[in-house]
């Protein structure tokens, strides 16, 4: 069973997200604009569109991460979060493939954690599995 949140219609530069990034002003604008730059950047084949109202980053067709901001708060998404290993409990959410993390304007938003030694970035990991590659998308300690 294919497992991949996967999208028609995803492009390089989606001119609905521009609209998005410049209706959502402020601390937490930048906030998701700051870790949506970090989704676009994770590979030449990274794609986007805007899904359920926010903007989505997928390789080719496949959805890995989302950003989407609330009143207080904005969520950097990854659909397949629960594969994330995440020793310190950064990652929210109880279903069966997603998960967020909540990040607040009061916090560093680079820093997921509260020191130096918490602080990740999205990192594309591609492992050779039988009958393909598969790709994921996942959260690692900056360096």
């Amino acid at each position: 069973m294919n497992q991949l949140l996967r999208f028609s219609g995803s492009v390089k530069r989606d001119p609905a997200i521009e609209t998005w990034m410049k209706a959502h002003t402020g601390d937490l604008g930048v906030i998701a604009q700051h870790w949506f730059e970090v989704m676009r950047k994770c590979g030449d084949d990274v794609r986007e569109l805007l899904h359920d109202g926010h903007p989505t980053a997928c390789i080719a067709d496949a959805a890995f991460g989302y950003v989407n901001a609330f009143k207080a708060h904005v969520n950097v998404g990854f659909f397949r979060g629960a594969e994330i290993a995440d020793p310190e409990g950064l990652l929210e959410g109880t279903g069966k493939f997603m998960r967020h993390v909540k990040l607040r304007p009061d916090r560093d938003f680079n820093a997921f954690g509260s020191n130096e030694a918490n602080r990740y970035r999205i990192h594309r990991h591609e492992k050779t599995r039988a009958g393909g590659v598969t790709t994921s998308v996942l959260l690692l300690p900056f360096e």
